[in-house]
């Protein structure tokens, strides 16, 4: 099929783009390598489709209109995207992405390149030729101007003649299409189809597929989620729409396989939806306020919430008392201390919690969990790791909120909502980086979780760089008891830099025994503390959600020219990455490392491999990453020239 009739038939509906795919996220470099590849004769690559029933196919951009059958496109969207944005001068009505991609592409008629516009060198020279102008009006738009170019050089005008005419004939090249029909072709089929062919980019989730079943039924499915996941985002947490999807089939189905999903009725998962939303933030407050954990930078285990979010549905959507929201939550945080729901693992460890909860509420949750990691104990070694996105990092952070732990300065305890200009929580090094440096400790020593604690900016300003043996004695001197609410050694040898290791595993002694004194508690009560209201519902997203300050920490100093990379990569539309991340083995949820920083849907949002700057990983570290399937870079120079290399390079969808 020739490339205009593919356009054609997105223009007449007969091509639509379904509710799975991803937006349009390529960049200016690839349309121009794209186009480049076009003009040269490359070869680009096939197509695929998917065909099914026009009546039951929800697309995006709008439904057909047409009786009979319609062709989804399931690889090549970011190909026709391209086509139809350059020659047609506006985006198909399926896009979703920003059309300044794609416009403005222009070619040089002497060096044969394709650049985008750029006034200084472009305005008024003929030499250039505006690539959307020539497809829309014709060779014959531009006979004039290159016979000018020409000036009387009959050779030349041939030449340039033959090479306009080159670029319109792209609309007359053939494509291979592959196309899926059959009443066998199932949506199981489909997505084994489309990931085998699409090996190279992002995959086709199962969470996608229950999705595209939902939409082919109520289009608003996709928009209402959406909006429960931009209301979260604006306070302060951030999920993907499969994690959401995820808690409406805990609700709806009691099981993790989005295969339950079939199952159900529209009616039945817009209300499974809706209580989800609600329940969900519900959670998210109860999280905050009894937990301390108010921000998404402290939000671990995730994947516990489906299971959380059924046995709120057991009881009307909220807890029936104090002691059962307090032993869930006792449950919830030695499930992500343990990796319960890692990624990889999530639906075996979900289904046997989900069973767990119809059967016998939290206790069994409770007693499940222990058949599966032993003690519910945390050991003092345990806190022996690095960086704040390891999982004991969020553990420190509930353990400062909830035992009221205070300021080195103004001796307040640290808690959501302070006011003032530097008065919003930051994390702090207890022996300073700089100082630990010059005595040669690792970084991962320097940036030990048994090494942070968190205090007002203000705070962490007026200390800087002094050395602990100073400044801590300082602080018991002025304000006495401060020091011991942030679990620190009183040892004064202990506050010696030469010390630092042994104040290490002083101080993770003593964080294990609040952990574990704050846990039992949890799991003794009753709590006290009275159970967080529930918010009104909001018309889109049925809750609302207070949003507290995250704490902050510059983490990327630690590591030279890691800001620079990742202002190179968002200027030229790259993904940024997630700074101080644990990466966790995603069959086992066993932590490997915590890197510098880590693209886990890939450089590209959503597409390629995921990839980590790890800056000094073992031997067993390395193994473990590459066999995970991640992409390891140990500089911020080593991975800078990998991107550059591949913006040289055309890459298709």
């Amino acid at each position: 099929m020739q490339i205009s009739q593919i356009l054609d038939k997105v223009d007449s509906g007969d091509i639509a783009l379904p509710e799975f795919q991803r937006g349009y996220v390529w960049t200016r470099d690839q349309v121009r390598g794209f186009f480049q590849s076009l003009y040269k004769g490359y070869p680009i690559g096939g197509f695929l489709t998917w065909s099914t029933k026009a009546e039951t196919a929800d697309t995006r951009g709008g439904g057909t209109g047409k009786d009979g059958t319609i062709q989804l496109l399931l690889d090549g969207q970011q190909r026709v995207t391209t086509l139809y944005g350059v020659t047609r001068g506006k985006p198909p009505r399926f896009f979703e992405g920003n059309p300044a991609t794609f416009t403005g592409l222009h070619f040089n008629l002497d060096s044969e390149a394709f650049e985008f516009y750029a006034p200084a060198k472009m305005k008024g020279n003929p030499v250039w030729i505006d690539v959307t102008a020539l497809f829309q009006q014709g060779l014959e738009s531009q006979l004039v101007a290159a016979t000018q170019l020409a000036d009387g050089d009959a050779s030349r005008q041939v030449a340039y003649i033959g090479r306009l005419n080159r670029i319109t004939q792209i609309r007359d090249r053939a494509v291979h299409i592959d196309e899926v029909t059959g009443a066998d072709k199932t949506i199981d089929v489909v997505v084994e189809i489309f990931n085998r062919v699409n090996s190279g980019g992002t995959k086709l989730s199962k969470g996608d597929l229950a999705l595209a079943a939902i939409c082919a039924s109520w289009p608003d499915a996709r928009t209402t989620m959406n909006n429960a996941l931009d209301t979260w985002s604006r306070a302060g947490f951030d999920f993907k729409l499969d994690w959401l999807l995820r808690n409406v089939n805990a609700i709806l189905t009691g099981e993790a396989l989005f295969a339950k999903l079939a199952d159900v009725e529209v009616a039945s998962f817009k209300e499974g939806l809706l209580d989800s939303i609600e329940s969900v933030s519900y959670l998210l407050n109860a999280l905050g306020g009894r937990l301390g954990l108010d921000h998404g930078r402290v939000l671990s285990g995730r994947g516990a919430f489906p299971v959380m979010v059924r046995l709120l549905h057991h009881h009307g959507g909220e807890f029936p008392d104090a002691m059962t929201r307090d032993r869930l939550f006792y449950w919830y945080i030695h499930s992500f201390l343990r990796g319960r729901h890692s990624a990889g693992a999530t639906e075996t460890a979900m289904n046997q919690d989900l069973e767990a909860v119809d059967q016998g509420g939290v206790d069994r949750l409770i007693e499940v969990l222990r058949q599966n990691v032993g003690s519910l104990h945390v050991q003092p070694e345990s806190f022996d790791v690095s960086g704040v996105g390891s999982r004991f990092y969020p553990l420190l952070y509930l353990l400062t909120r909830v035992h009221g732990a205070q300021d080195f300065v103004s001796g307040v305890p640290l808690r959501d909502n302070m006011l003032g200009r530097l008065s919003s929580l930051q994390v702090h090094h207890i022996f300073p980086k700089a100082r630990l440096y010059e005595h040669e400790y690792s970084r991962k020593e320097v940036n030990a979780v048994a090494n942070l604690c968190f205090l007002t900016q203000g705070a962490n300003l007026k200390i800087g760089a002094k050395p602990p043996a100073v400044y801590l004695e300082e602080i018991e001197a002025r304000m006495p008891g401060a020091l011991a609410s942030q679990w620190i050694p009183m040892d004064r040898d202990l506050w010696r830099v030469e010390n630092y290791r042994d104040f290490l595993a002083a101080r993770r002694e003593l964080l294990a025994a609040a952990a574990n004194d704050f846990a039992q508690a949890l799991h003794d009560g009753p709590s006290p503390v009275a159970l967080a209201a529930r918010h009104a519902a909001s018309a889109d997203t049925g809750a609302e959600v207070t949003r507290a300050p995250a704490a902050r920490d510059q983490v990327s100093d630690d590591v030279p020219g890691l800001d620079e990379l990742i202002a190179a990569l968002g200027d030229v539309g790259l993904a940024a990455p997630e700074l101080e991340s644990e990466v966790s083995d995603p069959r086992t949820g066993e932590a490997i490392t915590v890197a510098a920083a880590v693209w886990p849907h890939g450089l590209q949002a959503e597409v390629g491999v995921p990839v980590v700057l790890a800056v000094d990983p073992t031997q067993t570290e390395q193994a473990a990453l590459e066999a995970c399937g991640y992409q390891v870079f140990h500089t911020p120079d080593a991975l800078r020239a990998y991107v550059d290399r591949l913006r040289s390079d055309y890459v298709v969808d």
